[in-house]
């Protein structure tokens, strides 16, 4: 004899629909999970939130009352004594009595000599002057001049210049060769030159002034 199912005992019709009670009371369980857990969380930032306040509180802090200064010590008053005793200066008057016996000796002051600086001029209102001018100084070196027997062996001819200074006196002095010939020229130019009488000073607004002169001598063989 073969069993039969009853319709009605046949699960597989309600398969579907137990499925979907499954996957409705799976998402119940999943968000009351997720619900539970952010209570957990709040409530543990608030705790920690409420720590935190509680270790940022600042203590009232006393300030610490300094005493008064001191007062300043009293003022104490000064007794005046009198003093009886009497100071008595001996003075020692000396005598200005002046009779015709009496020598006065002078107070000299002694004053520095200014030592006025020697001024050597180039060009002054007045030029130094030889003689009656140019033709006695060229007579004077033409009289006095002996051609060194070196230049005439050698043939040497031609012009020194000596530059010289003629002081506020008229004297030479600072003799120099600037230019020469050599053979021993030079030094018979500079040895004439130093042996000539006084000039007549050059004069700078009226006074005597030390001026620098120049002055050719000429060597010529004949």
């Amino acid at each position: 004899m073969e069993l039969k199912k009853n319709p009605k005992a046949d699960l597989e019709r309600k398969r579907g629909l137990y499925l979907q009670i499954g996957y409705l009371f799976a998402l119940a369980v999943i968000f009351i999970a997720f619900e539970w857990k952010s209570y957990d969380d709040n409530a543990f930032n608030l705790g920690s939130l409420q720590d935190n306040l509680e270790e940022e509180i600042i203590p009232i802090t006393e300030q610490e009352q300094k005493p008064p200064p001191p007062p300043p010590p009293a003022v104490q008053e000064l007794n005046i004594v009198e003093n009886t005793e009497e100071l008595k200066e001996e003075l020692q008057v000396q005598s200005t009595e002046v009779t015709e016996e009496t020598k006065i000796e002078p107070v000299i002051e002694k004053q520095e000599e200014v030592v006025e600086e020697d001024v050597v001029f180039q060009i002054v209102e007045d030029m130094p002057t030889f003689g009656k001018g140019d033709a006695d100084v060229l007579k004077y070196l033409a009289e006095n001049i002996r051609y060194p027997q070196v230049a005439k062996e050698l043939g040497i001819s031609g012009m020194v210049f000596v530059e010289f200074v003629v002081d506020k006196t008229g004297k030479i002095k600072d003799s120099k060769v600037v230019r020469g010939i050599g053979g021993g020229c030079d030094e018979e130019a500079l040895r004439v030159i130093k042996g000539m009488p006084a000039w007549t000073p050059g004069k700078q607004r009226g006074k005597p002034v030390s001026v620098q002169f120049r002055l050719p001598v000429r060597f010529v063989l004949k």
